[in-house]
């Protein structure tokens, strides 16, 4: 198992950074060689940063808590509303609007009126209207809908916000931080990692690449959410903590990324 994760990111690549040229020099530990100009991320880091941040929202699940997912970048849309809604989370895919947390209780108020409108639109309302206020219904309907419908199910500030590219979503990473909520991100070599709480290095620019993080994190939403469960309906005295199980083998799987990652670039004839 520890083989064959190490191989899915390698072959995902996760592993390509930006060119050298555009690095942040906090990403240091987290880069493994350079080479033709563009730096290698460590794939040992990105499975011990996607361990534990899977650790982490297995606990958030277990609890109950809310994870609110944002990734408004065209490479990112598709697959967080996809995964998010598969683990039955909010998310963000399309805009962050400014607020989305520091002014929540708005936030919600325009989710009521996306609620009336599609009312409105659904039932024989809509055809009392001039053709012109139609329109204007209709152009407010998909502007909100585009916006807004990820975060349905939100009815309360999320736990933690899963950001993909926290360059490209720095409000969301500066509104989170001020109300302290946990930040976890998938970071790029261009990115800060100090401002994110539970960094994952790798790229967070190529569509397989996020598909397989967000997929290993929403499943980790998923198996705490039926821990939850579970423990709801047998009422355990003692159980065992999810955490545990996230860490499965981390040497294993370094080991394996470090046979893999030697395949993709050779620091001997790399430059550091």
């Amino acid at each position: 198992m520890a083989d064959s994760l190490a191989e899915q990111l390698i072959g995902a690549g996760v592993h390509f950074g930006h060119r050298a040229s555009r690095w942040n020099p906090k990403m240091a530990p987290y880069i493994y060689a350079r080479k033709n100009l563009i730096h290698i991320i460590d794939v040992r880091e990105t499975i011990r940063g996607l361990l534990r941040a899977k650790r982490y929202l297995r606990q958030v699940a277990t609890g109950r808590g809310q994870v609110l997912f944002a990734g408004t970048k065209r490479q990112a849309g598709e697959t967080v509303g996809r995964e998010a809604e598969r683990c039955r989370m909010p998310y963000v895919s399309d805009r962050w609007l400014g607020g989305t947390l520091t002014n929540f209780r708005t936030i919600r108020s325009r989710l009521s009126r996306l609620e009336e409108l599609e009312s409105i639109r659904s039932g024989d309302e809509l055809a009392t209207y001039s053709k012109k206020m139609q329109s204007a219904l209709n152009r407010e309907y998909r502007k909100m809908y585009r916006n807004l419908n990820g975060m349905r199910t939100m009815n309360r500030l999320p736990e933690c916000i899963v950001v993909i590219d926290p360059k490209k979503e720095k409000n969301a990473i500066r509104e989170a931080r001020k109300l302290g909520i946990v930040t976890l991100a998938l970071i790029d070599t261009d990115c800060d990692p100090d401002l994110v709480d539970l960094p994952i290095p790798g790229n967070d620019d190529g569509i397989r690449s996020i598909e397989i993080i967000v997929r290993q994190l929403a499943d980790a939403i998923i198996e705490g959410t039926a821990a939850s469960v579970t423990k709801d309906a047998e009422q355990p005295t003692t159980p065992a903590p999810e955490a545990e199980k996230g860490d499965e083998a981390p040497q294993a799987s370094e080991e394996a990324a470090e046979k893999v990652v030697g395949q993709v670039s050779n620091p001997a004839t790399s430059e550091q």
